[in-house]
C-alpha cells in the first residue's frame, strides 16, 4: 500500500483528526492513537454502541493502535518524546498553547526528530484574534458565513446535516501531511502544518463568494445558483410524500425536462440564470412532481438522462447498490457494516483493518508505561 512504512502518532479526538489519520491507516500507515487515561477519546462514549465499541468510534478509529499516556506526568511526556524519535507524522488537535505547556510542541518534538511532519488541527489556527477561542464545527460554519447561506424555508439558518468544517479540515490536513512527506523526500526536513477549521470552511466557499467579493453585499441565498435560485437545482415533494432532487441546470437538462413536460416555453426563464424570475418554473415543477410517486419520477427522469436523485434516508443510502458495488459499504465477519475508503488506487488499493483497539491495548507492544488503573 502507498503508506506502508509510515508511522503516525495521533493525538486527536472527535472527528477532524481521526478522519485524517483514518485515511493514512487505510492506506498502510501504522497509526498509534495516544489517549488520555480516563476514558480516552470522547468518541468511545458517543452512542449508539456496536458490541463493545460505539459506532462513532469504530467508524473513525478502526485499524489504529491505542496507547494510553498521561501527558501531564513526566513519565508520560518522556515516553511520548521517545516514541517521537521513531515516527514520521505527529497529528494533534488541542487548543493552541496546550502542547507547548505539555512539552510536546513542534520545536520540542523536532529536537528529537528533525524529519517529523507535525500537523496541528484547531478551530481557528495557531495565530490570529480567535486562536484561543473554543469551538466546534457549528461555530466555524457560522463565522465563515456558510450558515448565512444554509437556510430553511423560513429563511433561518438550518442545522447542517454533516459537520462540514470538521471534514474539510481533516481533508486539508491530510493534503498538508502528504505534501510535507513528499517534500521531505527531497529535502530530508520535516514540517509544521497549521490547519484551521475556519480557514478550511472559508476555502470551501469559493463558488458562493462572488457578490461578497465584488460588491461587499450578502447574496440572497434563495436567488443563487446552488442555494435555491435555480428551478433545476432544488428538491421537490412527490405524490407519495418523498422528495426528489434535481441537480443539473445546464441547458440540455432544462430543455430535456421541460420539453418532456410540454412546457418548453419556460426554458427561457431558466436559461437566464438563477433568480426570482424562475419562480414560475419552480411552481410548475412543484405541482407536476406532486402527481406521481418518487419511484415513478426516478424512472422517468432516468430515461430522459436528467441529472437527478431520490432523497434517500441513511438506511437506504447504506443499502444503495452503487455504494456497495464501489466498496463503500462493506460487512465484516460479525455482520457489522463499515464505510470503505473513498480513495481508490488501481495498483495499490486500500486494505482497511477493521480491528478496533481497546483503550491502551498496545502500550506493552510499544514499550510504553503500563495503562493506569483508571483506564481499565
Amino acid at each position: 500500500m502507498k503508506l506502508t512504512g509510515i508511522r503516525v502518532l495521533d493525538l486527536t479526538s472527535f472527528l477532524p483528526g481521526p478522519y485524517l489519520t483514518l485515511a493514512l491507516a487505510d492506506h498502510g500507515a501504522e497509526v498509534i492513537k495516544i489517549e488520555a487515561p480516563q476514558g480516552g477519546d470522547p468518541g468511545r462514549h458517543i452512542a449508539p454502541s456496536d458490541g463493545d465499541t460505539t459506532v462513532f468510534f469504530r467508524n473513525l478509529n478502526r485499524g489504529k493502535k491505542s496507547a494510553v499516556l498521561d501527558l501531564k506526568s513526566a513519565e508520560g511526556k518522556d515516553a511520548l518524546l521517545t516514541l517521537c524519535g521513531s515516527v514520521d507524522v505527529f497529528v494533534e488537535s488541542f487548543r493552541p498553547g496546550v502542547m507547548k505547556r505539555l512539552g510536546v510542541d513542534y520545536e520540542s518534538v523536532r529536537a528529537r526528530n528533525p524529519r517529523i511532519v507535525y500537523c496541528s488541527l484547531s478551530a481557528f489556527g495557531q495565530t490570529g484574534p480567535y486562536a484561543l477561542r473554543p469551538a466546534h464545527d457549528l461555530a466555524a460554519e457560522a463565522l465563515s458565513g456558510v450558515l448565512s447561506m444554509t437556510l430553511g424555508e423560513d429563511d433561518r439558518p438550518a442545522m447542517p446535516g454533516v459537520p462540514v468544517s470538521d471534514l474539510l479540515a481533516g481533508l486539508q490536513g491530510l493534503s498538508g501531511v502528504l505534501m510535507a512527506l513528499l517534500a521531505r523526500e527531497r529535502t530530508g526536513e520535516g514540517e509544521f502544518i497549521d490547519i484551521s477549521m475556519h480557514d478550511a470552511m472559508l476555502a470551501g466557499c469559493l463558488n458562493i463568494l462572488g457578490p461578497a467579493q465584488l460588491s461587499g453585499v450578502q447574496p440572497v441565498a434563495k436567488h443563487q445558483r446552488t442555494t435555491g435560485g435555480g428551478a433545476l437545482y432544488r428538491s421537490y415533494r412527490t405524490g407519495d410524500g418523498r422528495y426528489l432532487s434535481l441537480a443539473g441546470q445546464e441547458p440540455k437538462f432544462v430543455e430535456a425536462l421541460l420539453g418532456y413536460l410540454g412546457r418548453s416555453d419556460l426554458c427561457e426563464l431558466c436559461l437566464r440564470g438563477p433568480g426570482p424570475h424562475q419562480q414560475p418554473v419552480m411552481d410548475f415543477l412543484s405541482a407536476t412532481f406532486a402527481t406521481k410517486s418518487v419511484a415513478a419520477w426516478d424512472e422517468i427522469l432516468g430515461t430522459l438522462d436528467i441529472c437527478h436523485a431520490v432523497v434517500k434516508t441513511l438506511p437506504e443510502a447504506l443499502d444503495d447498490e452503487h455504494a456497495i458495488a464501489r466498496g463503500m459499504v462493506n460487512t465484516d465477519q460479525e455482520g457489522r457494516r463499515y464505510i470503505g475508503p473513498p480513495i481508490h488506487f488501481k495498483h495499490q488499493p486500500a486494505r482497511p483493518d477493521l480491528h478496533v483497539a481497546k483503550l491502551g491495548e498496545h502500550n506493552a507492544e510499544l514499550g510504553l508505561p503500563a495503562v493506569p488503573r483508571q483506564a481499565d
